[in-house]
């Protein structure tokens, strides 16, 4: 019931879901609402099927009171299916906000997590960056900050096909001198892990492949999540106002058409369907509010391939290897 285009859309994605892929796909929500979408439909799968809640949380609700007060919300129906067992992987395009706290109060943190972080996937010059944290933990330690890059690199290895990635901190400079206390700290701690620690990122290493994981605490991730989307928007929208200006770019617009389709399939956030909430003792996967319903189906695929790698098993034995590590 969540998102900028709910139910509708939602279902639909559903719907492409059980069609496409090997899953069973609950939709949980008011149901008379989700009969009337799924009513749309030629053909609904037999693997998709309606669980009732009563209540929403809107996307503009505070999320902590709203999780506690609407305990028939549809999100937190989600949850209690994943925390039973009746379910392998819950999706939303909701408030993250309200998710992130459902999630963590429902599900628990797994063993030796103490703070979750949502991770992004982003396209660079060579493949692909996982941005982690973008506004899960707005204000950790730099011990947080270490948490993160196991996760990410236990993601990076499992769903993204990176065999050792490269981890990088988000910072002001190259230098580890650079930087508030905070960060130095955190620097020091990454470097003692047996992790594959690069050393410091600049904002723009982001995009040019430098680093498979880039790690950074959730108020600067979701403030550079924020400004990618933002700049993402503002460069098509001034490519296509120069391309109509004249009838030769017009032409030469036409030439590149492939070029041009390519591009935004690659930079389009549907393909990469949502953002794990890592650190959570189950699969929640977050997309975007703005989600179409391909960027639903891929949030399930994503949440499925999750499950099937057992990407949570790998985090805490990672976690666990850490604290045999030497310490500075």
């Amino acid at each position: 019931m969540g998102g900028d285009h709910a139910p509708g859309v939602v279902v639909d994605g559903a719907v492409m879901a059980a069609r496409e892929l090997p899953v069973e796909v609950v939709v949980v929500g008011d149901e008379s609402q989700l009969r009337t979408e799924l009513a749309r439909h030629a053909h609904v799968p037999e693997t998709l099927t309606l669980h009732h809640a009563s209540e929403i949380i809107g996307m503009e609700e505070p999320p902590a009171i709203s999780v506690r007060k609407k305990r028939d919300s549809s999100l937190n129906v989600m949850v209690e299916l994943a925390r039973s067992g009746a379910v392998d992987a819950i999706v939303s395009a909701g408030n993250t906000g309200a998710m992130v706290c459902a999630s963590t109060l429902g599900l628990r943190l797994l063993e030796g997590i103490e703070r979750p972080g949502i991770a992004i996937v982003l396209p660079t010059l060579t493949g692909n960056t996982l941005l982690i944290d973008v506004g899960a933990t707005i204000d950790p330690k730099p011990e947080h900050l270490v948490q993160f890059a196991v996760m990410g690199s236990v993601y990076a290895r499992a769903v993204l096909g990176k065999p050792s990635p490269r981890v990088g901190l988000l910072n002001v400079g190259e230098e580890a001198s650079k930087g508030t206390d905070f960060v130095k700290e955190a620097f020091r701690l990454l470097e003692h892990t047996p992790l594959h620690f690069v050393g410091n990122a600049e904002g723009r290493d982001i995009y040019t492949g430098k680093c498979d994981v880039i790690v950074c605490d959730g108020f600067v991730g979701n403030i550079t999540l924020k400004v990618t989307e933002s700049m993402a928007k503002v460069i098509a929208q001034l490519l296509k106002r120069e391309l109509r200006r004249n009838p030769l770019t017009q032409m030469g617009a036409f030439l590149s058409l492939s070029a041009f389709k390519a591009l935004r399939k690659k930079m389009d956030y549907a393909e990469y369907g949502g953002a794990p909430l890592l650190g959570v003792d189950g699969t929640s996967i977050i997309c975007h509010g703005a989600s179409s319903a391909r960027a639903i189906k891929n949030g399930i695929r994503v949440a499925a391939f999750s499950v099937t790698e057992r990407v949570n098993g790998a985090i805490v034995t990672a976690m666990k290897e850490m604290t045999v590590c030497p310490k500075p």
